[in-house]
């Protein structure tokens, strides 16, 4: 009970640290997404699918440090271009996701430079197929569940970030998400699809 107390009030102070000057952001702007797919010594490549990211965060600083969990509405997914076949396909799946990032921020004169890294955790909740092939496109809603052709609900990875934030607020950046569970569920053991996201934002701080 006694080490149960202690680590109740480390934690309770630890927070009441980083919480002395917190800051709230907004942050949007253009997802560049892909997978890497493989089954035993076979993989695959795609193609980027451009799509889109907006949500919000915390900045819990102390020092040049700080902690920011944030809440986001993301777009992964891959796109296909078979040339052969005059076709492309397109698979898009959005994503509600909640970073942690662990913070470093380095000032200069305008502001600071940041770079950070930490886990995120991902829902998914939308999706659609979209095949085009000489000028007709067909569209499918893609499920999330637990079915043979359903994508897996849930998603794990690590995301990096880097950028530059103004003494004013304003702040532009960059972003890598690597998926570290596999998110088919008709794979072999061996087998998994992965996503992994660069991202381009801008954003403010209040």
């Amino acid at each position: 009970m006694k080490k149960l107390l202690l680590s109740i009030v480390f934690v309770a102070a630890s927070m009441g640290a980083f919480a002395q000057i917190p800051k709230f952001g907004i942050k949007g702007g253009v997802n560049f997404a892909n997978v890497s797919a493989s089954s035993g010594s076979v993989s695959a490549s795609f193609d980027n699918l451009t799509t889109f990211s907006v949500g919000a965060f915390a900045d819990l600083k102390a020092g040049a440090i700080s902690i920011q969990p944030g809440l986001f509405y993301t777009g992964k997914g891959f796109q296909f271009d078979n040339q052969i076949a005059n076709e492309t396909d397109k698979i898009k799946l959005f994503y509600l996701q909640v970073p942690v990032n662990f913070v470093y921020h380095a000032p200069i004169v305008v502001g600071n430079i940041y770079v950070g890294a930490g886990p995120f955790v991902a829902y998914g909740i939308s999706g659609k197929s979209k095949a085009t092939s000489g000028g007709t496109s067909i569209e499918e809603d893609i499920t999330f569940g637990d079915g043979e052709d359903d994508i897996k609900r849930t998603e794990f990875g690590l995301q990096g970030i880097a950028g530059l934030q103004l003494k004013g607020g304003f702040l532009v950046g960059i972003s890598y998400d690597l998926g570290l569970s596999n998110i088919a569920n008709n794979i072999d053991g061996e087998g998994s699809v992965k996503n992994k996201v660069f991202g381009v934002s801008v954003g403010f701080t209040f």
